[in-house]
C-alpha cells in the first residue's frame, strides 16, 4: 500500500483526457502505468506525434513518482493479460484502474458496417469489461480499490451519426452499476464519468462556436475538469460513492 499504482488506458496525446488524468493522479502520489495505441490516433483527424507518449512519460516522472508505459492494441487477443502482467512486473499490484481508451468514428444508418461495429465493441465494451474483471480478480488490498470508466452521456440524449459509438459506450453505464454490487465487499468502488464535449483537439472553430452556446458557463470542457473528478474518485473522501454515473459537463444543454 506504500506504492499506490494506477493504470490509465488511452494516453497517446498531450491534449487528451488520458494525459490530464495521469498528471492529476501523479500529483496525488500515484505511480502511473499508461497504455497508448498510436495507429488509432494517426488515423483520426486530430493526429498524433510519435514522441507524445514519451513526453507524457517524462512529464509524469518529473513529478517524482514512478511511471511506465506500454503501446498496446486493447482489441488484440489477451491484451488484458499482457497489460496486467506488465504492470505487475514493472511496478506492482494496481490499486486504481481508469478505462479511458475509446474508439470512435462517424457511423450512420447508411454507412455502418459489421467490421466498424466490431471495432467499436472491441475497445469500448469488450476491452473495458475484460480489464475490469482482471483488475477485480487480481486485487490484493481489500480496501481503497477504484475502477473509473469513461462514459459519454449516452443516457442523457441521442447522438446522431454515432450509432456504434453511442451503443457501445452506453453499455459502459450498465456495466458500471452492475459490477458495483458484486465488488463492494472486495473493497472496490466503481463509477463512470461523463466529461461531456471536451476540448481535446478534435473541435474545429465552427463546431466550437456552435457548442459554446450550449454551455451556460460560456466555455467548453477541458481535460483538467475530468481529471479533477477522477482524482477525487480515487481519494479516501470518495469511499462511499459507487455504482454512479457522474455527468461532469458544466450544465451542457442538449
Amino acid at each position: 500500500m506504500n506504492n499506490r499504482i494506477a493504470i490509465v488506458t488511452g494516453v497517446s496525446r498531450l491534449k487528451g483526457i488520458g494525459r490530464a488524468i495521469c498528471y492529476e493522479l501523479a500529483s496525488k502520489g500515484f505511480d502511473i502505468f499508461f497504455t497508448y495505441w498510436l495507429p488509432y490516433d494517426k488515423s483520426m483527424p486530430w493526429n498524433v506525434n510519435e514522441d507524445e507518449p514519451e513526453i507524457i512519460l517524462k512529464e509524469i516522472l518529473d513529478t517524482g513518482v514512478r511511471c511506465e508505459k506500454l503501446e498496446l492494441d486493447l482489441s488484440s487477443e489477451k491484451a488484458y493479460e499482457k497489460l496486467f502482467s506488465a504492470v505487475k512486473n514493472k511496478l506492482g499490484s494496481p490499486l486504481v484502474l481508469v478505462n479511458n481508451a475509446t474508439y470512435s468514428t462517424e457511423t450512420t444508418i447508411n454507412n455502418l458496417t459489421e467490421s466498424e461495429l466490431d471495432k467499436h465493441y472491441s475497445i469500448n465494451l469488450k476491452a473495458t469489461t475484460l480489464l475490469c474483471l482482471e483488475f477485480i480478480k487480481q486485487f490484493e488490498f481489500n480496501k481503497n480499490g477504484r475502477i473509473i470508466n469513461l462514459s459519454s452521456g449516452q443516457s442523457l440524449g441521442q447522438m446522431p451519426n454515432e450509432i456504434a459509438y453511442a451503443i457501445t459506450k452506453g453499455a459502459i453505464e450498465t456495466l458500471t452499476y452492475t459490477l458495483s454490487q458484486e465488488i463492494a465487499s472486495k473493497g472496490i468502488t466503481i463509477n463512470a464519468v461523463n466529461p461531456g464535449p471536451n476540448d481535446t483537439g478534435w473541435i474545429n472553430e465552427e463546431l466550437r462556436n456552435s457548442l459554446i452556446k450550449q454551455f451556460p458557463m460560456k466555455r467548453i470542457g477541458k481535460p483538467k475538469d475530468t481529471a479533477k473528478l477522477v482524482g477525487f474518485l480515487t481519494s479516501k473522501d470518495a469511499d462511499w460513492i459507487t455504482g454512479q454515473i457522474i455527468h461532469s459537463e458544466g450544465g451542457f444543454k442538449r
